[in-house]
């Protein structure tokens, strides 16, 4: 079989399992449960939560755009976007989000010249992102409110505070390492350079401002009922939880991590809208997109790119 062939029997398996994810993490719920828990939210807010998940969408273009600097091989920012969304809107359903949005993202940049090392790089890169990020909004939370934060978390003032600083003295550390070590990480065959000061802050800066934009769209589902804070505590936890557990999508722990937090103030409606919001509507877009990619730009169209660089 060729290798074409092979590829485009990879792809079709892949779609045919998340529309087969799709099918089962709906099935969770009844029709009347998610008509309900949507119909429940204010229509501004929905829109706002809606709006928000789009800006968290933007940001994590971003993640790509950069590591596509960090490798070395910088390409257009649509061209980054459309590999981000594509791969992230099916990645964030499939779960296990190194493997499954790294395997769209292979598709996307094998085709637009990157070599499997740079592409490996690129992956890390965006995972660093995702762990910077979740680690300085924590840090804020903690230290900015930390009655609230940390009421969430189950810590004292002084403790919140403690821990706060912690998590911000991570991004400070990465940021002291990007300026004064230009050492590469060895694994294996391949090595990893730390990224320049001004694209490790970036970095940084995009990773903590997307999900600080997911616990806004989370928090307009939840009304009042709860605090910003409170609400974004909350999320980074369970999204941490839900990276642990490395269930697809992290479908029920995020949801029920988060509603053993907040206690009250997250009904299960509102969890279920936040999931409808930020996984299952970009997930058929997802999709979508990468149906037409292969439709419209074929298995080899990154061949002739490669061959002009060398």
């Amino acid at each position: 079989m060729k290798r074409a062939n092979i590829l485009h029997a990879l792809v079709a398996g892949a779609v045919l399992f998340a529309g087969w994810l799709l099918y089962r993490t709906l099935s969770q719920y009844s029709w009347t449960d998610i008509t309900s828990s949507i119909a429940a939210i204010p229509k501004a807010s929905f829109a706002l939560a809606l709006a928000f998940s789009a800006c968290s969408y933007l940001c994590l273009t971003l993640f790509d755009f950069l590591a596509l600097r960090y490798v070395g091989k910088p390409l257009p920012y649509l061209r980054a976007a459309l590999a981000s969304f594509t791969s992230l809107a099916i990645g964030h359903n499939v779960g296990i989000a190194a493997l499954s949005s790294g395997a769209v993202r292979y598709r996307f940049y094998s085709r637009w010249g990157l070599d499997g090392e740079e592409i490996a790089k690129l992956i890390v890169f965006c995972g660093v992102t995702v762990g910077l990020g979740l680690v300085t909004l924590a840090g804020l939370c903690l230290v900015l409110l930390p009655g609230t934060a940390g009421k969430v978390a189950g810590l004292g003032t002084a403790a919140s505070v403690a821990l706060g600083l912690a998590c911000l003295a991570v991004g400070a550390i990465y940021l002291a390492l990007a300026a004064f070590v230009r050492g590469e990480v060895k694994v294996r065959r391949w090595r990893f350079a730390l990224p320049e000061p001004r694209l490790a802050a970036l970095q940084i800066l995009a990773g903590t401002v997307n999900f600080a934009f997911v616990a806004a769209c989370l928090h307009q589902l939840l009304g009042d009922k709860a605090d910003y804070m409170e609400t974004t505590a909350a999320y980074v936890v369970g999204n941490l939880t839900a990276l642990v557990s490395h269930v697809p999508g992290g479908l029920g722990v995020l949801e029920a991590t988060i509603g053993f937090l907040l206690g009250g103030s997250a009904s299960i409606g509102a969890l279920i809208a936040f999931r409808v919001v930020y996984f299952f509507i970009p997930l058929p877009l997802g999709l979508v997109s990468l149906l037409a990619s292969e439709a419209l730009l074929g298995p080899n169209s990154g061949a002739g790119l490669r061959e002009s660089r060398n």
